[in-house]
């Protein structure tokens, strides 16, 4: 017998034999799939995840195990806190992925948290879903090419050719001198809504408004007084802008201070929240702003079956709380990246997951999510209606959804009314 032929059959026999014992097929162990989630609890953006600790609750209850291919493997759920402080953001994903070894990241709420996350997640290639952000500034001001896109990072949600065309809906409904004064701040989006050529300016001149500018302004200033002047010198009616909350209100008190009472106010991201209104007491009333979704929009949970007005209702009766938009994204979030962690190929395998959240098509708490439907690779768009905030009945304001133009299958409720 040749040498090399003696040293396979010895081998061998040395591996069915050591210690007298043959053993038996070896079974890889049930191991657990880790799933980060960042999003701004705390900071100025802190309204974003209010609803955070409630949602994330239930999903550890409804999913504390995935069925894949047959195995039941156990979930753990690690949340984080951008601080809504983009450096904070990148380090907290920083070291999701790199020491807490997570399978897959989800990411909600404003360019300040969604895309630094998504940035590093696409350095090293961890599947990544986000949302709870207009898509341009998630997509655009990454780098993204709508030619090629990113490799492991995708994002759901409406986009500035959405909000423009709720605005414009709200405002025709009401008789205005069409002048519209912009209240944008030096960041992410701000940036975005006041592009010359993604944003609003070309939109709203093309129908027939106004558009008067003052130029961005930092987080966090405590005087408009500038602003204020602008607006009321060239006779602003309308004001927009996409301010974060403590700044609408510092800007909101200030402006009726000052005399200056616009017939409409529609604010996104400031306006959003509840208690983001009730700080403003009765200046509060007949502000508007985009809804993306509401206990009203006919849809269910693919996790629980809950309809959106149940799962509202949930949140309520759990926290004495009223309800508040993040709730039914950052609930899809999860829907989605479980739904893709049980399709795919393998989840040992980063290529594998993404491939199978690219393949997502998937009917969710706040509509159906499915990338192969554009507007740019790794995006995929969830209707869009408008809002006024009225005098509540339970909680001090109400939300009344008074434009659906583009998602009529969202019911309305009534319609815009001048501020009083």
């Amino acid at each position: 017998m040749r040498r090399r032929e003696f040293l396979k059959v010895g081998s061998a026999g040395a591996a069915l034999t050591v210690g007298g014992v043959v053993p038996r097929r070896a079974y890889a162990q049930r191991r657990t799939l880790k799933v980060g989630y960042v999003s701004p609890q705390t900071g100025p953006l802190a309204g974003f995840g209010e609803s955070d600790t409630f949602v994330v609750g239930g999903i550890r209850k409804a999913a504390a195990n995935l069925s894949i291919k047959g195995q039941s493997l156990p979930v753990e759920i690690i949340v984080r806190d951008s601080q809504s402080d983009p450096n904070r953001a990148a380090e907290v994903a920083s070291r999701l992925i790199l020491a807490d070894k997570i399978d897959l990241m989800l990411v909600a709420s404003t360019p300040e948290t969604t895309n630094p996350v998504s940035d590093q997640c696409e350095v090293n290639g961890t599947p990544c879903v986000s949302s709870v952000c207009p898509w341009q500034p998630w997509f655009f001001a990454r780098g993204g090419k709508p030619d090629t896109g990113f490799k492991s990072t995708y994002h759901f949600f409406w986009g500035l050719e959405d909000i423009i065309g709720v605005f414009l809906d709200m405002w025709g409904s009401v008789p205005t001198n069409k002048v519209v004064g912009a209240l944008w701040p030096n960041d992410g989006d701000g940036n975005a809504w006041g592009d010359k050529e993604r944003g609003f300016p070309p939109a709203l001149a093309k129908a027939g408004y106004t558009l008067v500018d003052p130029g961005r302004y930092p987080n966090l200033s405590d005087d408009f007084s500038a602003q204020i002047s602008a607006f009321k010198s060239a006779k602003v009616e309308i004001v927009t802008g996409v301010p974060i909350p403590p700044d609408w209100t510092t800007f909101w008190k200030q402006a009726a201070q000052q005399g200056f009472k616009p017939k409409i106010a529609s604010v996104g991201k400031a306006l959003l929240f509840p208690r983001s209104v009730e700080a403003l007491g009765n200046l509060g009333t007949g502000m508007s702003t985009e809804v993306w979704w509401s206990p009203q929009h006919p849809f269910k949970s693919s996790l629980t079956g809950a309809t959106a007005a149940q799962f509202a209702a949930a949140y309520t009766k759990e926290t004495k709380k009223q309800w508040t938009q993040p709730l039914g994204f950052v609930h899809a979030l999860f829907e989605v990246g479980f739904d893709s962690l049980k399709r795919s190929a393998s989840v040992d395998d980063k290529a594998a997951i993404i491939a199978a959240i690219k393949a997502t098509d998937l009917n969710t708490i706040v509509g159906p999510i499915s990338w192969g439907k554009g507007p740019v690779p790794n995006v995929t768009k969830t209707p869009l209606v408008g809002g006024q905030w009225v005098k509540g009945k339970q909680f001090p304001f109400d939300m009344v959804i008074v434009s659906n133009k583009s998602a009529p299958n969202i019911p309305t409720a009534g319609t815009l009314t001048p501020l009083g």
